[in-house]
C-alpha cells in the first residue's frame, strides 16, 4: 500500500460576492468536482477554501474556476496571490458606485412610475412609460433569469422575481409590476447595505494584521513587511504602532494594549525580558524587540486564519438550511404552477387571470433569502464576537455544540490554577518573626535555580549580598545550607531535618513545605503551592448556572492536593494521580452516561493534554499560556487563560443560536402567513415583496446584533 496523498488547501477571493443564494450554488458546484476533499464558500468573507490532493490542484483549480464563471459569470475569483482568474463585475455588488448608480436608476424609475400611475396620459402613453420605467429598474433582473435559464440554473430569486412582474404586465397589472420591481431592487439595495455593514463590523473585529515591521540593521531603520522578517532580526515598535511578530523585548518598557487578542481593556505592562505578540498595540514607550517566531506562526496570523476558516467547519442548523434552501423553491414553483391553472379548470366563473396573478403573488413571496443570508452571518458573528471576548472558536459547528455542553472536565495545573508557584503560608516558632523566617529562606536558597527557591525569593522580594555568604552547600533531594552573619541556616524538607537530627514536628498542610533550621534550632516552615486562579470558583458557580450538569478536575497531582483544589472550589468530582491515558479513560467513563444529544467539553493546557482535548466532545485550550500542540487540537481557545472565559463563551453560543432562531422562526411564520393569503387572493404583490425583502433586511439587521457582547 503507498502512503496517503498529502493535502493541500487553497483559498480564492470571490470579489462581487454579494449573493447569499450564489455562494450556496457555488459551494455546492465545486463540491462535486473528482479529487476535492472539502470545500467552502464563506459568504460573510467572500472567499473559497478547497482542499485536494497533492499534484492535482493545477487541474482541480481550472476546472473549479470554469464552474464558477459557468454558475455566476459576474462573481471575479482572485487566488491568494492576488491574481485575476477572470474579470467581471458583479450584478448584486452594491459598492459605493454600484449603490450611487442604483439609487439614480431607481429614482429615474420612481418618477416614470408616478408620471404613469397619476399624469393624464393616453392608454399607449401609460403602457409605454411603465415598460421605460420597468426596463430602467429591473432590467439586470430579467438579464439574469435569462441567463441562469440558460446555464440550467432555473430557481434563484431572479426568475421569481422576473416571472412575477411579466406575468403581471401579462394580467395588466402594469403599475404593481412596475412597483413591485422598485420596491424589490429598493429592498434589495437596502439588503446588501445591510449585509456589507456587518461584513465591515465582523472585519473590524478582526483588524489585528499588521502592516509592517521596523527592522533594525546597524544604526539604520527599515520599514519591511511583516513576511520578510526572520528568526532573531531586530525590530523596533514605536507608540501607536502595531506588534508585527512574536518576541521578547530586549530594550525599553511600555503598556501595551491587548485587547485584540485577549479582549482585556487593562493595558499590560511590558519592560525588557518580557514576551510580546503580534497583535498587541505599543500604546506609549519605545520597545527594542528579537523576533522569536515567523510572521506564518506569529499568534496574529494563527488568530485569523482560525477565525477566517472557521465557516469552512458548518453548524448543523447552516447545513439544515442549505438543504432546505435548494427543494424549497422548486416545490414552492410547481406549487404556484397548480395554484395558476388547477383551480380554474374546477371552480365555477373563476378566472385564469386572477388565480395566475395569486401564482405570481406566491412565487415572490418563496424566496428563502432571508435564512440563506441571516444565518450564515449570524454564526459568523458570533464567532466575531467571541474573538472580540479573547475566545477563538475553531468552526460554527463547535459555536453549536457548545449549546449541548452539559459536562465541564477540567486539568488543575495552568487551568483551575495558575501554574506559578508562591509562598502561601509561613510558620514560624515563637522565637523568631515571619519575616525573619523569610529572610532566612531566602538566604538559604539564594544560588539556587529550583522553582519553589525561586518563589521563596520572590516572596522575600529584597536583594541578599553575596559577600555575607560563606559555604553555600546545595544537597540534592533534600535542600541547601549556608552560612551567614555567623549562623548555620539550613533549608529544606522533612528528611533534611531528620539527617540534620533537628526536632520539629509534620504540619498537617497541603503544599510543598520547606522547612528552616537557624543554628540547628528548628525556625519554622513555609508552604509553597500552586494558587486557584482568581476566577476559578466564579467559573464553576457560573457553568452550574448555564446548566452544567457536572464538573469534574482531572489531575496528575496528589490526591491531598487535588482534593482541596476540588473542595475550593465545589466541583463535583475529582480524579487525581492520573497519567495522560488515564484522563482519556475517564472521559470515557462519562460518555456511557450522558445522553446521546449531551457534550463533554474538557478543558487542557499542556502538551500532556493534547490526546483528552482531541476525545472530547468540544476540547477548550487556555491559549495564553498553553502549549502549542494543546491550542492545535482544541476546538476553542481561551487567549486569557481565565477559566471564566468558558461561560462566557457558552453565553454567546447561547445568545448566537437564540438569533438564529429567531430568524428561522421569523422567516418561516411570516412566508407561511404570506403564503395562505397569496393562495387565498388576500395578498398583493406588494405584501409579497414585503415578505420577501422586508423579512430579509429584518433578520439580517437582527443577526447583526450578535456582535453586541458587552456584557456577556
Amino acid at each position: 500500500m503507498g502512503e496517503p496523498q498529502q493535502k493541500v488547501k487553497r483559498e480564492f477571493l470571490l470579489e462581487g460576492l454579494d449573493c447569499a443564494n450564489c455562494a450556496m450554488k457555488i459551494e455546492s458546484g465545486v463540491k462535486g468536482i473528482p479529487g476535492v476533499s472539502a470545500c467552502s464558500v464563506n459568504f460573510v468573507t467572500k472567499t473559497l477554501t478547497l482542499e485536494t490532493d497533492q499534484g492535482q490542484e493545477p487541474a482541480i483549480v481550472s476546472e473549479a474556476t470554469k464552474i464558477i464563471k459557468r454558475l455566476e459569470p459576474e462573481v471575479e475569483v482572485v487566488s491568494e496571490s492576488g491574481n485575476h482568474e477572470h474579470n467581471h463585475g458583479h450584478s448584486h455588488d452594491h459598492g459605493n458606485k454600484q449603490t450611487k448608480k442604483m439609487a439614480a436608476r431607481l429614482g429615474i424609475g420612481a418618477v416614470l412610475t408616478a408620471i404613469g400611475m397619476f399624469a393624464p396620459v393616453s392608454n399607449t402613453a401609460e403602457l409605454g412609460l411603465f415598460i421605460i420605467a420597468y426596463i430602467i429598474v429591473g432590467v439586470d433582473i430579467v438579464a439574469g433569469a435569462v441567463k441562469n435559464i440558460l446555464r440550467g440554473q432555473v430557481f434563484d430569486e431572479n426568475f421569481l422575481m422576473a416571472l412575477a412582474t411579466i406575468g403581471a404586465f401579462a394580467v395588466r397589472q402594469f403599475p404593481e409590476a412596475v412597483a413591485v420591481m422598485l420596491f424589490y431592487q429598493v429592498g434589495e439595495m437596502f439588503q446588501s447595505m445591510a449585509v456589507n455593514r456587518s461584513r465591515q463590523s465582523i472585519g473590524a473585529l478582526m483588524d489585528i494584521r499588521p502592516d509592517y515591521a521596523n527592522v533594525k540593521a546597524g544604526n539604520n531603520i527599515q520599514r519591511m513587511s511583516p513576511e520578510q522578517v526572520k528568526i532573531g532580526d531586530i525590530i523596533v515598535i514605536k507608540p501607536g504602532e502595531k506588534v508585527p511578530l512574536d518576541g521578547k523585548v530586549l530594550d525599553g518598557s511600555s503598556m501595551v494594549d491587548t485587547s485584540a487578542l485577549t479582549g482585556e481593556s487593562v493595558p499590560r505592562e511590558v519592560e525588557t525580558g518580557s514576551d510580546v505578540l503580534s497583535g498587541f498595540i505599543n500604546k506609549n514607550g519605545m520597545l527594542t524587540v528579537k523576533v522569536t517566531k515567523e510572521f506564518g506562526e506569529s499568534t496574529v496570523t494563527k488568530i485569523l486564519e482560525l477565525v477566517q476558516n472557521a465557516s469552512s467547519r458548518k453548524a448543523p442548523t447552516e447545513n439544515f438550511i442549505t438543504k432546505f434552501a435548494r427543494y424549497y423553491t422548486p416545490v414552492v414553483v410547481i406549487v404556484a404552477a397548480a395554484l395558476a391553472f388547477i383551480p380554474p379548470l374546477f371552480i365555477d366563473g373563476a378566472a385564469f387571470s386572477d388565480w395566475i396573478y395569486r401564482a405570481l403573488v406566491f412565487l415572490v413571496i418563496s424566496c428563502p433569502c432571508a435564512l440563506v443570508i441571516s444565518i450564515p452571518l449570524g454564526f459568523f458573528g458570533g464567532i466575531g464576537a467571541a474573538s472580540k471576548n479573547g475566545i477563538l472558536i475553531k468552526g460554527s459547528n463547535y459555536l453549536e455544540a457548545l449549546n449541548a455542553v452539559k459536562y465541564a472536565v477540567f486539568d488543575k495545573t495552568g487551568t483551575l490554577t495558575k501554574g506559578v508557584f508562591e509562598v502561601t503560608n509561613i510558620q514560624p516558632t515563637e522565637t523568631i518573626s515571619k519575616k525573619q523566617l523569610l529572610e532566612y529562606a531566602a538566604i538559604a536558597e539564594v544560588h539556587s535555580n529550583h522553582p519553589i527557591a525561586q518563589s521563596i525569593r520572590t516572596a522575600y522580594g529584597k536583594e541578599i549580598k553575596d559577600r555575607d555568604i560563606q559555604l553555600y552547600n546545595e544537597i540534592s533531594g533534600h535542600g541547601t545550607q549556608v552560612n551567614f552573619d555567623g549562623k548555620g541556616i539550613l533549608a529544606g524538607n522533612a528528611k533534611f531535618m531528620n539527617k540534620e537530627q533537628i526536632v520539629f514536628q509534620e504540619p498537617n498542610e497541603i503544599g510543598t513545605i520547606v522547612h528552616v533550621a537557624v543554628n540547628k534550632k528548628y525556625a519554622g516552615y513555609i508552604v509553597i503551592s500552586d494558587q486557584v486562579k482568581e476566577d476559578s470558583a466564579k467559573a464553576i458557580r457560573t457553568l452550574k448556572e448555564l446548566g452544567i450538569k457536572k464538573t469534574v478536575m482531572l489531575t496528575g497531582d496528589a490526591k491531598a492536593v487535588g482534593d482541596t483544589v476540588g473542595q475550593e472550589l465545589a466541583l463535583d468530582e475529582v480524579h487525581a494521580e492520573l497519567l495522560p491515558q488515564n484522563k482519556v479513560e475517564e472521559i470515557e467513563k462519562l460518555e456511557t452516561h450522558k445522553a446521546p444529544k449531551e457534550k463533554i467539553a474538557f478543558v487542557g493546557d499542556g502538551i500532556n493534554d493534547t490526546p483528552v482535548l482531541a476525545r472530547a466532545d468540544v476540547g477548550i485550550a487556555m491559549g495564553g499560556l498553553g502549549s502549542d500542540a494543546a491550542i492545535e487540537a482544541a476546538d476553542v481557545v481561551i487567549m486569557t487563560d481565565e477559566p471564566y472565559k468558558i461561560s462566557s463563551a457558552i453565553r454567546i453560543a447561547k445568545r448566537t443560536r437564540g438569533i438564529v432562531w429567531e430568524n428561522i422562526i421569523f422567516a418561516l411564520g411570516v412566508k407561511a402567513i404570506f403564503l395562505i393569503l397569496g393562495a387565498f387572493g388576500i395578498a398583493t404583490m406588494w405584501e409579497a415583496v414585503f415578505s420577501d425583502v422586508g423579512v430579509t433586511l429584518l433578520a439580517v439587521l437582527n443577526a447583526m446584533r450578535v456582535l453586541n457582547v458587552k456584557n456577556i
